[in-house]
């Protein structure tokens, strides 16, 4: 792949524009929450995104209120776009709730949130006065008076 990277460099460096090189864009996939109600939210949504320049996939869950949108397209125009439709939309907020240490704790869990995900919550942690923290670190070798207890 060395050869070719290095030919498509050298290709672009011949087609510029008044001496001006254009910026790559790199290849993403952009997650979207957009409440819809019905089919024709659901198709005015996606037709809206996928006549993007550089959309390579779009994939709709209306059950979630799910868009994802593959290809090299920017996330801002992306989520501008679905809002050009008259839907109220954002990024994203949900992580795959394996992927967070305390999913249950009351920043990250919350009632709307689709099965298996959880708030993208960056304090995440059990409070201090939890009951599992307390047994976790009282037999702790940093605890400095483990060895007493037992």
């Amino acid at each position: 792949m060395g050869a070719l990277d290095s030919l498509s460099d050298y290709i672009s460096d011949l087609v510029t524009v008044h001496g001006k090189r254009k910026k790559r864009k790199v290849m993403q996939t952009v997650e979207i929450k957009v409440k819809m109600d019905c089919d024709g939210c659901e198709r005015r949504v996606k037709n809206a995104v996928s006549s993007m320049k550089g959309v390579k996939s779009v994939e709709v869950n209306r059950k979630k209120s799910y868009v994802s949108v593959s290809g090299y397209v920017e996330p801002n125009k992306v989520l501008n776009k679905v809002k050009s439709t008259g839907k109220r939309a954002e990024f994203w907020p949900y992580v795959p709730y394996n992927l967070v240490a305390y999913p249950y704790v009351a920043q990250a869990y919350d009632k709307k949130t689709p099965s298996g995900y959880v708030k993208e919550a960056v304090q995440a942690l059990p409070s201090p006065n939890a009951v599992d923290e307390k047994f976790v670190t009282f037999f702790s070798d940093e605890n400095p008076n483990a060895c007493s207890i037992m």
